[in-house]
């Protein structure tokens, strides 16, 4: 399988997951909530391929904070994406993923 890892400003110091950061494992998405200004920076995804042993890094992408100071109003709204059925095996870990949004 694939493992999704993102790199903070080029450092070799990964970001890490904590309250407010969280990378999904199934797409590779990252998610913050309540941006801070010291999360202003680049933001680069590294996957790793177990089988193939190898990390590929994608292009750097920008995160900067809006000069006006506007939120922005949202709806609130429950992101779920599960399949239909998941399947696991006994003594196994899953991880089922279901964000909220909005304000």
């Amino acid at each position: 399988g694939l493992s999704y890892t993102w790199i903070f400003n080029n450092n070799t110091l990964y970001l890490q997951e904590d309250s407010r950061r969280f990378v999904s494992q199934a797409t590779g998405n990252l998610y913050l909530a309540k941006v801070e200004p010291w999360d202003v920076g680049n933001y680069t995804c590294a996957v790793s391929s177990a089988a193939a042993q190898r990390r590929v890094w994608g292009p750097p992408t920008a995160l900067t904070l809006r000069g006006d100071g506007a939120m922005g109003e949202y709806e609130p709204k429950i992101e779920v994406r599960f399949p239909e059925t998941t399947y696991a095996a006994k003594g196994s870990s899953v991880r089922l993923e279901c964000f909220a949004l909005g304000k």
